[in-house]
């Protein structure tokens, strides 16, 4: 079983991972004044100024006229803060709306902080103006485990991370798989991150790595290279359906919007109840200030359905979509993505917070859940009484391409180098199980090839594994996908190591028409709509520059769709690949799988992923 990774082992070039200080910048840790601990980060950067109109792969030093320096008071040990520079397009909108002012400029006040897991506060932070390094890569530890929680009530077998659920941090390096009764291997991916540079850690296994065998661990090192709210998740066998995952927020170097309060992130979670029920078990509930504006950072880490937020009274001001600001705008309902909302009632107000999944959308059992806002002066011991407000359900989609432009546009090429149709269909296979198919496959991992670690040793082509979906790009600059949706339910489909350029989405067939051109919507993740008919398929017409080498998913991101094989792979560069070197951490986790499978049945009852 372990033949394959042998082979692969042998035939690369390996070489033990940098030392941490090539990439850091010093760090001490002391008592405060307070009785906290501080942690002081120093270090040099250029970022955000025309001496660095790219991203440097090691962030060199330079002089001091040139650094900015800050200080993080941490009142917890469970903050975990990865600042990041940024991605090219944001760095360059930074430099032309800042004009060339440096970065010290950037950061004259105090900024705050609050992260919250559902509506508890695990940790509080303040920055201020003394020493701050860019680039800094901090190393954590997760470790992952069964256990019984009763999230809102219903108590269930779910997958921890150090015992949590969900994990309430914000990032992590060390992964270690404890998980028992029965074992797994297992994988985490940091939703959104574009990996460039580091395309082995983006934590899907069969892919780029092997995955985590049981009583083993996996450290992964790479850089927040774009900033903003996301997740991250196992991405081994519907295993996040499980609870192993957690809220990941990067916070960048500038924002050029203003609110008073960031709530932190609400993870949009409707569970879908059990026979240990317990009942009037509480709801979350979140604390507004009258007259304050208030940033919330929607995340629905749902298994599948699409939800619908909703503030009872209020309007929310969208200025988010995935990690890509927008211009804002306001809307009465939401879905994942960042708002801004202006508590507008009197100080002893309370209102619910609402998250629907649309019975014409997805399919539920319990469709509603609901959270409390209590304003500074309102009687906490009672439940709020307002009523939702009615909205729009005839499309099951995203917002209006129209209304989600991008705050600094980068125009996609009107014609893309190379174009893919892409089908999604269901069928039965000869055992009678219904399987998700795109262009006629359906996708089944291969814990001990990844493709990856194939392509680096210059395997490309894989004849006897068309399960595997692989489409190869080779050199195209560019490539646009045409996706046909032919079932009556929607697919948000994600793709990893990219922000893709939405084209177009609609019903029926695409007119060749590029929707807001040139502010043309960029995603990580957008749905393509259910097909009206046989004969009317929903589409989504995708582009992206291939910019980033490497083996990158692009799948339906419904826990149980992926799991049944909706899915495909696709390869850029592989020339580029084949000149890089796979770290020895992603070649040890291999080893360490392939003496696991050799000795242990692994259960795959799925896709894989």
């Amino acid at each position: 079983m372990g033949s394959t990774i042998t082979n692969i082992l042998q035939s690369l070039s390996l070489v033990a991972n940098l030392q941490q200080t090539a990439t850091n910048g010093t760090a001490a840790l002391s008592n405060s004044s307070h009785g906290q601990v501080e942690l002081i980060l120093a270090g040099l950067s250029v970022l955000g100024t025309f001496k660095a109109p790219t991203l440097p792969d090691f962030l060199p030093g330079v002089s001091d006229t040139d650094a900015v320096y800050m200080q993080a008071r941490l009142t917890s040990f469970s903050l975990f803060k990865m600042d990041s520079p940024g991605d090219q397009e944001q760095q360059q909108g930074l430099i032309h709306t800042k004009i060339r002012q440096p970065l010290v400029s950037l950061i004259s006040k105090p900024a705050q902080g609050l992260l919250m897991v559902s509506a508890r506060v695990v940790t509080r932070f303040e920055w201020t103006r003394t020493k701050f390094s860019l680039g800094v890569v901090r190393s954590y530890d997760f470790t992952l485990s069964r256990g019984y929680i009763a999230p809102d009530g219903v108590n269930k077998s779910v997958i921890l991370i150090n015992n949590q659920f969900p994990g309430g941090d914000t990032f992590s390096i060390n992964v270690n798989n404890q998980i028992t009764g029965p074992k797994e291997g297992t994988g985490l991916h940091w939703h959104g991150i574009l990996q460039r540079a580091t395309p082995w850690y983006d934590g899907v296994p069969s892919v780029q790595q092997c995955p985590i065998a049981p009583g083993k661990s996996l450290r992964y090192t790479f850089k927040a290279d774009l900033f903003g709210t996301s997740w991250y998740h196992s991405h081994y066998s519907a295993q996040y359906a499980g609870g192993a995952f957690g809220a990941m927020i990067i916070h960048g170097p500038h924002e050029n919007i203003f609110y008073d309060v960031d709530v932190g992130p609400v993870l949009l979670l409707i569970p879908a109840g059990g026979p240990a029920c317990t009942p009037n078990a509480g709801i979350s509930k979140f604390n507004f200030t009258s007259g304050k504006t208030h940033r919330l950072r929607l995340i629905n880490a749902g298994a599948e359905g699409m939800q619908r937020f909703s503030i009872d009274n209020h309007t929310m001001k969208v200025i988010a979509q995935d990690f890509v600001p927008v211009r804002p705008f306001d809307t009465n309902i939401g879905q994942r993505t960042d708002v801004l909302v202006k508590a507008n009632m009197a100080p002893n107000s309370t209102v619910f917070m609402r998250s629907n999944i649309p019975k014409k959308c997805s399919t539920a059992n319990q469709p509603l859940a609901v959270a409390a806002i209590y304003y500074e002066k309102a009687d906490r011991t009672k439940t709020p009484k307002s009523s939702a407000q009615t909205y729009d359900d005839s499309k099951c989609g995203n917002d209006d391409l129209t209304l989600t432009k991008p705050l600094f546009p980068f125009p996609a090429l009107p014609d893309a180098a190379t174009t893919l149709n892409l089908d999604i269909t269901l069928r039965a296979n000869a055992s009678g199980n219904f399987l998700w198919h795109m262009n006629n496959v359906s996708f089944r991992a291969n814990y001990d090839a990844p493709i990856l670690l194939l392509s680096a040793a210059g395997n490309n082509s894989y004849p006897f594994s068309p399960q595997w979906n692989v489409y190869n790009f080779q050199s195209n600059s560019s490539v646009r996908l045409i996706v046909k949706n032919h079932f009556p339910a929607l697919h948000p489909m994600h793709m990893h190591g990219h922000n893709f350029f939405v084209l177009a989405e609609g019903v029926g067939e695409w007119d060749g028409k590029i929707t807001n051109y040139p502010s043309t919507t960029r995603r990580d993740v957008h749905i393509v709509q259910p097909a009206r008919d046989a004969n009317t398929p929903g589409y989504l017409v995708l582009q992206y520059d291939t910019d980033n080498p490497g083996v990158w998913p692009f799948h339906c991101h419904i826990a149980w769709h992926v799991s049944a094989g909706l899915y495909v792979n696709l390869m850029e560069h592989p020339d580029q690949i084949r000149q890089k070197t796979v770290p020895q951490t992603i070649v040890q986790t291999c080893r360490d799988w392939s003496v696991y499978s050799g000795t242990e049945v692994v259960d795959q009852i799925d896709s894989g992923l």
